[in-house]
């Protein structure tokens, strides 16, 4: 089983690992295009404005400019002790296993995939944003994520937030939304809090020993680790928390 996140806006700084090399990526035949965009970020970083407004960040977040301008020489740290934040904060990576690290892969704007224990350096670069030149990162990067996704042997758990998953749709991956369900038996769709959600859900599945084959499969290990989930259709399960 493979499990999808999407990255964090937020990283953290530092790292103990050599500079960022490609060739110790999972997933190689994205180096091409990794080298490509690291190249074009590195360059823009040295037009501040331009960068400013590509971006979306203000005069305050210069910093993430530096740390584009840095990526070649920049230290390296695991996917997984990279990004921050509420799902992160909620996976827990420190507490998973290296074998139940290497289920997790992130999709990443600026690497296309990689695995949780990939070294990388700190990087400002969302899903939306159009580098000069570009047409999107969509363009970029959907023709080269969505068949390795679609051509992985084991099954695949999609995590992803939208602006992520449109980065490389994996056809036949079993996704799951977050509802909140109020006392009346009323639902509404979890936003911000949904990460939570899923962070703990890939914690799960990531360390689990049993290796479901379907949708079925999932719901059946969330479900006997206490989760209330139900499936919505062939692919699609629906966790369900109280409001």
């Amino acid at each position: 089983m493979l499990v999808v996140l999407p990255p964090s806006e937020t990283k953290a700084p530092g790292g103990r690992g050599r500079p960022l090399d490609l060739d110790a990526l999972s997933f190689p035949s994205l180096n091409p295009t990794r080298k490509a965009l690291v190249d074009e970020v590195v360059a823009l970083a040295s037009d501040v404005p331009a960068s400013r407004e590509a971006l979306g960040i203000s005069e305050r977040q210069d910093g993430e400019i530096a740390r584009n301008a840095a990526l070649w020489t920049s230290p390296t740290a695991p996917a997984l002790r990279r990004y921050t934040g509420v799902l992160y904060d909620a996976l827990d990576p420190v507490s998973l296993s290296t074998a139940a690290r290497r289920r997790l892969v992130v999709c990443s704007a600026l690497f296309g995939l990689v695995g949780g224990t990939d070294p990388i350096p700190a990087y400002r670069l969302s899903g939306g944003t159009m580098l000069p030149g570009r047409e999107g990162l969509r363009v970029t990067w959907r023709p080269e994520i969505s068949p390795l996704l679609e051509g992985v042997d084991d099954l695949v758990v999609d995590l992803r937030s939208g602006p992520y998953a449109a980065l490389g749709p994996a056809r036949g991956a079993v996704t799951l939304d977050v509802h909140s369900e109020a006392a009346d038996g009323s639902r509404t769709v979890v936003s911000h809090a949904n990460k939570s959600h899923k962070g703990r859900a890939a914690h799960l599945l990531a360390s689990s020993r049993r290796r479901p084959k379907d949708a079925g499969g999932v719901l059946a290990l969330l479900r006997d680790a206490g989760l209330h989930v139900e499936q919505a259709d062939d692919d699609s399960l629906v966790l369900v928390v109280p409001r």
